[in-house]
């Protein structure tokens, strides 16, 4: 499916992305899988949508059901112009993560309030090739879904960690000792290998946006306990699925309104000797074509022929184009 222009809106929902037992909890009806086209390609999976209660979800099993791709291979672009076109407003990111701090131990749970992309492969935008679009990431994370996780985690009879830096690495491998060391050292608090580019798109496409991290080792760091394994990271996730559950069993029904702050969107500054920088919608490139038809607010970038420069007029070196889907609102904390 694809939002069709003029169509009316879906139902605001709350996106879950995570593995297969989120989906699998109890309370969801109605859950049926919807396949999604998008210009940036396959998504992990088909949609999972349902409701819980009154308020309507929608689940993406972020590796695909069989945990098919590894972290380098999910598109996530794809994956977030998905959840937007379905309707998704928020987006709670399910995420196994080691612990890089003492006091964070095995089945924590972790809200970060930042992230640090140490990716190096990875598509992390929507713009480019002829759209330039500059986006605030100073707080990436939504603070009113972090306070409705970090209360339903407390409910749930959870130790949880509110706050901290998530360092998204690029895997599969796990890290070297070294490494860990090295990252403990710059501070962060908890590690993995999802969450970037993630936060960064869900920030462009206007979502509020939060980590629900669950904690399933020490990574390679602790002296007294044994080094990461796969096998030591599925048992405890088996273990805090269970405990994610109870989390958004709760957390769900209290979403309320999104964020209302300002779009975090914003087309780059202008001057009258830049005139080469408006799109006209004529000879906008397939990058600008594909962001009006999902509704993204398409920045200024520069013009790329003679005809689109004549179209110029001062005003739209500030104006950003919206189509058919309206804007759903950025999660800034203020």
């Amino acid at each position: 499916m694809s939002a069709a222009r003029g169509a009316v809106p879906p139902e605001p929902a709350v996106g879950i992305i995570g593995g297969s037992g989120l989906y699998e909890m109890d309370g969801i009806e109605d859950l049926r899988w919807v396949r999604v086209r998008t210009p940036f390609g396959e998504p992990s999976d088909e949609f999972g949508t349902g409701r819980l209660g009154d308020r309507r979800v929608i689940f993406l099993p972020r590796h695909g059901r069989g945990h098919r791709l590894s972290p380098t291979e999910i598109n996530y672009r794809a994956n977030i112009w998905g959840l937007k076109s379905l309707g998704a407003r928020w987006v709670v990111s399910v995420s196994a993560v080691g612990s890089m701090k003492e006091d964070i131990h095995p089945l924590d749970l972790v809200i970060p309030d930042q992230f640090y992309d140490h990716t190096r492969r990875r598509v992390s935008s929507f713009f480019g090739e002829g759209i330039v679009g500059h986006v605030g990431m100073a707080d990436p994370v939504c603070p009113s879904l972090g306070d409705l996780l970090e209360a339903a985690g407390r409910e749930a009879g959870a130790r949880v960690h509110r706050g901290g830096t998530y360092i998204c690495i690029e895997g599969p491998q796990f890290s070297t000792k070294g490494e860990s060391q090295i990252y403990r050292r710059w501070g962060v608090s908890v590690i993995g290998m999802t969450n970037m580019p993630e936060a960064k798109l869900a920030r462009e496409a206007e979502l509020c946006y939060a980590t629900l991290a669950l904690t399933t080792d020490y990574d390679v760091w602790h002296e007294s306990h044994a080094a990461v394994t796969v096998e030591a990271v599925v048992a405890n996730l088996l273990k805090n699925v269970a405990t994610a559950q109870v989390v958004l069993r709760r957390m769900i029904p209290r979403v309320g309104k999104p964020c209302t702050a300002s779009s975090a969107t914003m087309a780059p500054k202008a001057t009258k000797d830049d005139a080469s920088a408006a799109i006209a919608a004529a000879s906008a490139p397939a990058s600008a074509r594909k962001m009006r038809a999902w509704g993204k607010p398409a920045a200024i970038g520069r013009a790329k022929s003679t005809a689109s420069r004549s179209k110029l007029m001062l005003e739209s070196l500030t104006i950003c184009a919206r189509a058919s889907m309206p804007a759903m609102p950025a999660c800034f904390s203020t």
